[in-house]
């Protein structure tokens, strides 16, 4: 590649499936293709950042032991009702495998940045100065599963609502060829999948709104769908959330592609991933590495 050519490497929204971006980030490392820019929105904020911070093979090396129980530990409504996610392991997490607390943005020797939204106005923010982890965080703040964050003067919530791949924000940065992960191609229709339910150790029945929520919570996140679903049944509230939010996330992730199309656009296939099964990130990190593979000429073209 030319000196003068600037690599960005955008890496999309899409929860679990998020893991994927280890298996393209690695898979590059592997060809040579170093980014120059990089920019996330949600997971890929996250995984970004630890691309950045040097802690791309230490969080694999996590996910990969993750299980369905020890993800259901980072779900639980507090009585505030403002998330499900457990902040204080999440946060515990970041710091132990992503980046630590005090690293800023403007310490890193490329560029990064986040992509957020503002709950109040419902703005597009690019996070692209203070520190990282506030910065993640306000990417990743999923509504109704992270509480709201506040980040300079602002409460932000998940980036995925207003640019899901940031293309865009590579290119304010600078990037001349973009490299653009996109989870949510073929989203829209899966399946429900399913599994047989888990036995529950406590035999009482929970008692308060609170205390439901909390084991919806945990029965999506270790069964997820039921084998003996009947097709004609009308789907459970967690089935229709995210449902709702694949239809979402494809159709923005269309839209802002069509305006601003990246040179090359991985896109793993991934549809049979939930978008909280985050113990599945073998697979997820494979299928990473292979819509690298899938896309060696483009590379050939516009890297070397």
């Amino acid at each position: 590649m030319s000196k003068k050519v600037k690599l960005g490497l955008a890496l999309g929204s899409g929860a679990a499936r998020g893991w994927a971006h280890i298996g393209v980030i690695q898979q590059l490392q592997r060809i040579g293709i170093e980014p120059d820019i990089v920019c996330g929105t949600s997971i890929g904020a996250l995984v970004g950042a630890a691309y950045m911070a040097g802690n791309v093979d230490k969080l694999e090396q996590w996910v990969r032991q993750l299980d369905k129980l020890q993800t259901a530990r980072y779900f639980s409504i507090n009585r505030s009702l403002k998330g499900f996610v457990n902040k204080e392991r999440l946060h515990q997490f970041l710091h132990d495998y992503v980046v630590k607390d005090d690293q800023l943005i403007e310490g890193f020797t490329k560029p990064f940045a986040t992509v957020a939204t503002d709950l109040t106005t419902g703005r597009e923010i690019w996070n692209t100065e203070g520190k990282v982890i506030d910065a993640v965080w306000s990417s990743i703040a999923l509504p109704g599963l992270f509480p709201a964050i506040k980040h300079h003067d602002r409460w932000l919530i998940d980036g995925g609502l207003v640019n899901p791949v940031p293309v865009s924000l590579c290119r304010a940065l600078g990037a001349d060829v973009v490299i653009a992960v996109n989870l949510n191609s073929d989203i829209v229709g899966k399946h429900f999948r399913a599994e047989p339910p888990v036995e529950k150790s406590e035999s009482a029945s929970p008692s308060s709104l609170t205390e439901r929520f909390t084991d919806m919570v945990a029965d999506y996140t270790t069964n997820l769908f039921k084998t003996d679903k009947n097709k004609d049944e009308a789907p459970d509230l967690m089935d229709a959330i995210a449902a709702s939010i694949n239809i979402t996330q494809d159709r923005i992730t269309r839209s802002r592609m069509a305006g601003d199309p990246p040179e090359i656009i991985l896109s793993p296939r991934l549809s049979q991933v939930g978008i909280l099964e985050f113990y599945r990130a073998a697979e997820a990190i494979e299928e990473g590495v292979a819509s690298v593979e899938r896309h060696q000429r483009d590379f050939d073209y516009f890297c070397k």
